[in-house]
This record gives structure tokens, C-alpha cells and sequence, in this order.
């Protein structure tokens, strides 16, 4: 699991003889810091660099002392991105923008975090919370949901992930937290709003709230006024909101939570997801009068 880099108010020479900007460490720096890379292979590095005009990274990669892996780590420490480590986290790789946030993936899922900050999470009262909904399941909405919350965090962002599919949860199994207590809980006035709620190691500004225990009534506690009254909190204590809901063509739930939010992001899946289903899911939300910010096609 990595940590930020300490900044330090100098301007030194990176080992591999360019110079960082004031405060920040070099990508060597930081990779000998971490145990990859020792000082011998740093100067064979500089070397070749020096020789055939190529960056540290290019350089590194081309006599095999370091993988792609590596420098993309050293760059997120450099620009403060937190990221995990594979092996030294319990979070699910299926996460992947917590272990890749310079994926190709992550860069996909970076355009439609600006889009939702354009158009909702703009600072606006009320603008904190968002839905994200799937007509069936196995479209992928839990997936996305997990990595976008993960890369609103990373942007810097006090993020808090609910986990409001009540009756087929997976963001405790994602983030490998228990489900003992959780929203369920706090729906029946058996918990405090923030006793369940997990802050994720090595993720800065990442929460999550885990389902609970499954209620013979789902619909029925998520129309409860005490969900609008627990969301209007969170609202105020996190910069963004957000919530996976159950089908939205199987349960009425997703509509109730999509109205709690006041918006709502579609997910489809590639030569899966029905038109059909996807017109009556925006329909009955627009009945709602509920924010459609948007529809993600996911081929992942």
C-alpha cells in the first residue's frame, strides 16, 4: 500500500538528471524509496537516458529494470493519487482504479467523472447525491459504481459509497468489509448514521456503507422519511454521494432511491442490456421528475 511522497521545499535533481518541480520527489526518487529500484540500476538508467534521449520511464523499461507497473506507481505517488498495491490490499481487483488509476479503464471512467462534475456535482445545493441504476442485473452497475467512487476520492474528493442494493448487496465483498450492521440498520432505527459507515486503508477520502443484513422489506425501508433525513446528512458531511441501487426493472427500490438523490446515472452492458427495458427504466424516472444525468454503455 503506498503512502504520499513527503514534499519538501528544495529543488533537487532527479536521478535520472531531470529536475522535479519544487517540493515534488523524481519518479526515482521515489521507486529507490519504495525498495524497487536500487542506486546501481538508477545510474544504468541515467545512463542510457543520457545516451539516447529517452525519458526515465522508456529508458528503465527498455534494459528491463522496471515494468509498466512501476512507473505508473511512482507516478501516482508523485502526483498524490492514492493507489493500492496488489498483494498488500484485501480490496477486490475488480476495483482496478484503485490498483490502475492510469489504466485505459480509469481514463474511460476519468471523462465521465468530469462529465458528473459538470453537470451535478458542481457545488450546488442538493447537487451531493446521485443514484446509479441498471434495468437487470450483471449490467455492471455495482462495478462502476465501486470505481468511480474510488476515482472521485482520488481526485480529492470526500466520497462515501452506499451500498443500497438491499437485496443482492456486493460492495462489502468489493472492499472486503463486513455486513453485520449497514444501511438496513440504520433504515430501522437500530443504528447511528455513521456507525457502519468504513474508511478505506490506502484510499484517502473514500468511505463506504455496506447494505446490512437483508430485510424481509426493502421497498419498504427505503421509502421510510428517515432515508431522506440520512442522505441530507451525508449530504452535508461528504462532497459526493453515492448509491447502488438494486434492478431497477426488477423493484421499485432503485425509483425510490433515484428520487431521494434528485438524479440518476444508467448502466448498460454491450449486447445485453434490452432497449426496451433501459425506455421504461428512464420513463419511470422521468415520471419521478427525477435528473437522467446520462447513460454509460459498459463493455468492460
Amino acid at each position: 500500500m503506498t503512502t504520499s511522497v513527503e514534499k519538501r521545499n528544495v529543488i533537487s535533481v532527479d536521478i535520472a538528471g531531470a529536475v522535479p518541480a519544487r517540493g515534488v520527489a523524481s519518479i526515482g526518487t521515489i521507486l529507490i524509496q519504495a525498495g524497487r529500484l536500487s542506486l546501481e540500476d538508477a545510474g544504468r538508467i541515467l545512463q542510457l537516458q543520457r545516451e539516447q534521449d529517452l525519458r526515465f520511464g522508456e529508458a528503465a523499461i527498455k534494459l528491463e529494470l522496471l515494468t509498466k507497473a512501476d512507473i505508473e506507481f511512482a507516478l501516482a505517488s508523485q502526483f498524490d493519487c492514492p493507489y493500492l498495491v496488489r498483494g498488500e490490499s484485501d480490496v477486490s481487483e475488480q476495483v482496478f482504479a484503485a490498483y490502475e488509476p492510469l489504466s485505459r479503464q480509469a481514463q474511460a471512467l476519468g471523462h465521465l467523472r468530469t462529465e458528473l462534475m459538470l453537470r451535478w456535482f458542481d457545488g450546488s445545493p442538493g447537487h451531493n447525491a446521485l443514484a446509479i441504476l441498471s434495468a437487470e442485473r450483471g449490467e455492471g452497475r455495482s462495478f462502476l459504481a465501486a470505481n468511480l467512487a474510488v476515482m472521485f476520492a482520488q481526485l480529492g474528493q470526500k466520497t462515501l459509497l452506499i451500498d443500497a442494493d438491499l437485496r443482492n448487496p456486493i460492495q462489502h465483498i468489493l472492499f472486503n468489509l463486513g455486513n453485520r450492521s449497514g444501511l438496513s440498520a440504520m433504515l430501522a432505527g437500530r443504528g447511528q448514521p455513521g456507525a457502519a459507515i468504513w474508511q478505506i486503508a490506502g484510499l484517502s477520502g473514500l468511505s463506504v456503507l455496506p447494505a446490512g443484513a437483508a430485510p424481509p422489506n426493502p421497498a419498504e425501508l427505503l421509502a421510510r422519511p428517515v432515508f431522506a433525513q440520512l442522505l441530507s446528512e451525508w449530504a452535508r458531511e461528504f462532497e459526493v454521494v453515492l448509491l447502488d441501487s438494486a434492478p431497477a426493472a426488477e423493484y421499485t427500490d432503485a425509483r425510490t432511491i433515484a428520487g431521494r438523490c434528485g438524479a440518476a446515472l444508467l448502466v448498460a452492458r454491450k449486447n445485453a442490456t434490452r432497449a426496451w427495458q433501459m425506455r421504461s427504466v428512464s420513463e419511470a424516472l422521468t415520471d419521478a421528475r427525477t435528473i437522467i444525468l446520462g447513460a454509460v454503455l459498459n463493455d468492460f
